[in-house]
């Protein structure tokens, strides 16, 4: 018995490392894609389910660094509302750690704040994948730096 349970040990390892790097990308691409969805169509509940339990979430304010908790209590008046924020990505790239166990990526998106990057780490926790760690970073084109720090000196 216990050697049939190794066996099967094995083989569903093999079977999982099989998947091909394209396949996981299309996976996890399609789990983003749900995951900024949502929030377009206010799904709280699947929104939020995406992000682990100790996921953090860190906006584009210097003050904006989120718990789970924290982030889904701010962020409920806003799905209540019925739309919470739109946001599309234009380009993604993906990365895999060796086992395939976790995955970073980094994205431009379309937003209402223009073009926003943002990048991100997931889990996988043999069924499916958890957002941990996600930044939303606004872009400033180099030639408006100067400009740009004109006006946060002001704060």
């Amino acid at each position: 018995m216990k050697q049939t349970s190794l066996v099967l040990l094995i083989l569903g390892l093999f079977s999982c490392s099989n998947i091909s790097k394209e396949e996981q990308t299309n996976k996890l691409n399609i789990e983003i894609d749900n995951w900024h969805k949502d929030a377009t169509n206010a799904d709280f509940e699947s929104y939020f389910d995406f992000i682990a339990e100790e996921g953090v979430f860190i906006g584009t304010d210097k003050t904006e660094r989120w718990s789970k908790k924290e982030f889904s209590e701010f962020s409920k008046p806003y799905f209540d509302k019925g739309k919470a924020w739109s946001f599309y990505a234009k380009e993604r790239t993906i990365r895999f750690n060796k086992s395939n166990t976790f995955a970073w990526f980094d994205e431009v998106l379309d937003t209402w704040m223009g073009d926003c990057r943002s990048t991100g780490i997931a889990s996988y926790n043999g069924t499916e994948w958890k957002l941990e760690h996600y930044q939303l970073s606004v872009t400033i084109d180099n030639a408006l730096m100067p400009e740009f720090l004109k006006i946060t000196e002001q704060n």
